[in-house]
């Protein structure tokens, strides 16, 4: 536990700086309720090629929801940084749920293992957006490291099993369907 707040302490000692803070602030906005993944997948299901990536990602980020948000965060109930140092002036409102896993890092996460999974080098678009993502929750104080650990390691797990079954699924019902 003194590893997350060391981390913690160092990115506000050593990264704060104004433009990040309007920066961090403007861009974890992207990730509320996976907003910008969400947009991505229905930019994918509305083109005739890349339909299955789009149900993908959706299917993911559900999954993500139900066994991230749903489950796991009322489970283990760890408290945000900020509800326990409640000195830090915070950037953003401050979030009403607990803390691990990071929501932001788990649905980013289902989301870029997905569609690199389907399209290697789009990895170089959503890996980046990805951990930008992860990272604006530490600066803005509203996770620990460990929160975004475990939900870039759950996002990966959900993602690839989302990717393999899914397109098995997929694929199984496409068949039955022309088979008629």
């Amino acid at each position: 536990m003194s590893l997350d707040w060391n981390v913690l302490n160092w990115i506000q000692e050593n990264l704060q700086c104004d433009f990040l803070d309007v920066f961090m602030s403007k861009f974890t906005l992207l990730g509320e309720m996976g907003i910008i993944w969400i947009a991505i997948a229905i930019g994918l299901l509305i083109s005739k090629k890349h339909k299955k990536a789009g149900l993908l990602v959706l299917i993911g980020l559900l999954l993500g929801v139900i066994i991230g948000n749903g489950i796991l965060k009322n489970l283990v109930m760890r408290s945000r940084p900020c509800w326990i140092n409640t000195d830090f002036n915070l950037l953003i409102a401050n979030p009403k749920d607990y803390s691990f896993p990071s929501g932001h890092a788990l649905s980013s996460t289902i989301a870029a293992t997905v569609i690199t999974l389907y399209r290697k080098k789009w990895g170089i678009i959503v890996i980046p957006i990805t951990a930008l993502m992860a990272f604006s929750r530490l600066y803005l104080y509203v996770h620990f490291p460990t929160d975004i650990l475990g939900g870039i390691v759950m996002g990966i797990i959900i993602g690839y099993v989302t990717y393999f079954c899914g397109n098995k699924i997929i694929d199984s019902v496409g068949k039955k369907k022309n088979a008629l």
